[in-house]
């Protein structure tokens, strides 16, 4: 059975004027770009309006492979929750925005032995445990700061972005 090990766990806050619209697709597309395309999942998505607050949860789920034997998985809940509309100023023209909060939170794991070829046989479970423990540490270590490093990246750039929608 494949191991995942939660290697990094973080969330970031942001309260101000967006277009919920553009920050979705900035972060399908920074997900899609540095992970892969192929094992993206859009695991929920569900927009509910009372009056005039629009509340939108998003659960994203996407894999990169290492090795035949690692990958890594990130995990994003973005809630959104957008109170009003604002019309704001850009460049001598009117344009419409929204105003409201951003919660991202990214829960990322290494996940060994994926394919579960090491569970058909006790000699393989052994092999298995000869192989985590003294073949691949540094491996793992190198691949845990990778997980993290992506990350971390992502949410530096959800937050830059943000940062920047709020300035305009």
């Amino acid at each position: 059975m494949a191991e995942k090990d939660i290697v990094y766990s973080s969330v970031i806050k942001y309260k101000g004027v967006f277009l919920f619209s553009d920050f979705y697709d900035f972060c399908y597309d920074w997900i899609i770009s540095e992970i892969d395309p192929n094992v993206f999942n859009e695991k929920n998505y569900v927009e509910k309006i009372n009056g005039n607050k629009k509340t939108i949860e998003i659960e994203w789920e996407a894999d990169k492979k290492l090795t035949d034997y690692y990958k890594y998985q990130l995990k994003a809940k973005i809630k959104v929750s957008i109170e009003k509309n604002t019309e704001i100023n850009q460049d001598g023209r009117k344009i419409r925005v929204d105003n409201g909060e951003v919660k991202v939170a990214v829960k990322s794991a290494l996940i060994k032995d994926y394919q579960n070829r090491f569970e058909n046989a006790a000699f393989l479970k052994l092999w298995r445990s000869i192989y985590e423990k003294w073949i691949t540490p540094s491996m793992v270590n190198e691949f845990e700061g990778k997980v993290v490093g992506d990350s971390e990246e992502f949410l530096s750039q959800v937050k830059a972005y943000l940062d920047l929608e709020g300035k305009r």
